[in-house]
């Protein structure tokens, strides 16, 4: 058993090591070289019979482990849309750490439901959503679209009179789903599992920009759950909310939207982009993207709050709490205290912080494709958000271009397919990215272009 005085120690030099990291992130490789890979066999060892010390168990996590990780925490990391955490998300983190708290209720931690209240209160403001929804914190974009369409379902078939706690699915009427030809695969993997059944999904036609043509709208009524998006994942655009939803509402409809990353822009100077989102009765966004807190923290909201805690209600007779317990909005029973990280983002940005952070990344992310396009790329979206689309000459320059870059440890971006043909997608997202950074971006691109025949 390791003393108290063993503890300190252990959590000290846990502390130096990380700062150390983090001192380095900007000049780390942004994709780990073969060799810090190929150290990773060292890990592949039978489990020790006694255990190793925990200093030592500490040195191999680091040594062999921090070479070969993604410096997706640094300025140029441009491959999804992942943030960097912010200082106080990661400092607060720490300390969730120490606390070691269950938050899943009032009783197993007045800290943690009192603080992720208050995260749940900023966010509906920052995002102009109804202050009477249900903000869950859970694990993840996928496990909050669980949450709210199992909440959607349930709701629909109440309005029928069909009990889907005592009932069940056998038997009950139909509940039909629309989702964008463009639907995120978290959604369509929440819908299978929740078995909708892919091949029962009706999709609905989308523009040359990946939003749902309202002229092609599949017919809706009061069976149907209608899923759109704000931030379409490879051009940034937003679905007509404002004309969409209301169709949807009159049809008895409810609208669930898949806002993991673009939701944020309701809290930028580009708001307007997603006009009318706030008609709709569920919505999900993560923080580990544009707010740039930590994994393990994402958010089901539900306009109708008892809705969603009637969906997610786990009282038990040892451990009930109030409806709108965490552990009564969001899939996990015993949970960790994931909405510190998120009061304490929006705590140091503030209103003004998180719109200028926001502000700043789409304006990069146009410049970068101005530049692009000026330098001979097709960029393929308008950029009115922080994804840059883009294409060179053939799909055989595309892709030894997006090689190039990955493997010079300067940058890296992902591979994705548009409209059928290889294309590479950039995204700007991280607080740590300076305008220098973008350039850099640029510089590298261009010069990978006039060095790759097409």
């Amino acid at each position: 058993m390791n003393s108290p005085s063993d503890e300190r120690h252990l959590l000290a030099e846990a502390d130096r090591r990380a700062l150390a990291y983090v001192d380095g992130i900007a000049t780390r490789p942004v994709f780990p070289p073969s060799s810090a890979i190929e150290a990773l066999q060292a890990f592949d060892e039978p489990l020790p019979a006694t255990g190793y010390p925990c200093e030592q168990v500490l040195q191999r996590l680091d040594d062999i482990g921090s070479p070969a990780t993604v410096a997706s925490n640094g300025p140029r990391y441009f491959g999804f849309v992942i943030g960097a955490t912010l200082p106080a998300a990661a400092a607060a983190e720490r300390l969730v750490l120490a606390w070691d708290q269950c938050a899943s209720s009032f009783d197993n931690s007045p800290v943690a439901d009192t603080l992720e209240r208050i995260a749940g209160r900023w966010a509906l403001e920052l995002l102009g959503l109804p202050q009477e929804s249900a903000v869950g914190f859970g694990t993840s974009a996928t496990a909050c679209t669980l949450a709210c369409l199992s909440a959607a379902r349930r709701s629909l078939l109440a309005r029928q009179g069909w009990d889907f706690d005592g009932d069940g699915l056998a038997g009950a009427p139909a509940v039909r789903v629309v989702v964008s030809a463009s639907c995120h695969i978290t959604v369509k993997k929440a819908l299978r599992i929740l078995g909708f059944g892919t091949n029962h999904l009706i999709v609905a036609p989308t523009d040359a920009e990946g939003r749902v043509d309202p002229a092609q709208l599949p017919a809706l009524d009061a069976s149907t759950i209608l899923c759109l998006q704000a931030g379409e994942v490879n051009t940034g655009e937003f679905d007509p909310f404002a004309e969409l939803i209301p169709r949807a509402k009159a049809a008895g409809s409810w609208v669930h939207v898949d806002g993991a990353f673009g939701l944020w822009a309701r809290a930028s100077s580009s708001a307007s982009l997603a006009a009318g989102v706030e008609l709709a009765d569920s919505w999900t966004t993560d923080g580990h993207k544009w707010l740039n807190t930590p994994y393990d923290g994402a958010m089901a909201i539900c306009r109708d709050a008892d809705a969603l805690a009637s969906a997610m209600n786990s009282d038990a007779a040892y451990a009930s709490a109030s409806k709108d317990a965490q552990k009564n909005l969001s899939l996990e029973f015993s949970r960790r205290a994931r909405g510190v990280p998120i009061w304490a983002a929006l705590a140091s940005l503030g209103r003004e912080g998180l719109r200028r952070m926001i502000d700043t990344h789409i304006r990069q992310a146009r410049h970068l494709g101005a530049r692009l396009q000026q330098a001979g790329y097709q960029v393929l979206n308008r950029v009115v958000l922080n994804q840059v689309l883009v294409r060179a000459d053939t799909d055989a320059q595309t892709q030894a271009i997006r090689q190039a870059a990955q493997e010079s440890g300067q940058v890296w971006f992902g591979p994705t397919v548009w409209q059928g043909r290889p294309a590479f997608r950039l995204s700007v997202s991280s607080w740590r990215t300076s305008d220098a950074d973008i350039e850099a971006l640029i510089e590298l691109l261009v010069e990978l272009k006039e060095q790759t025949p097409a």
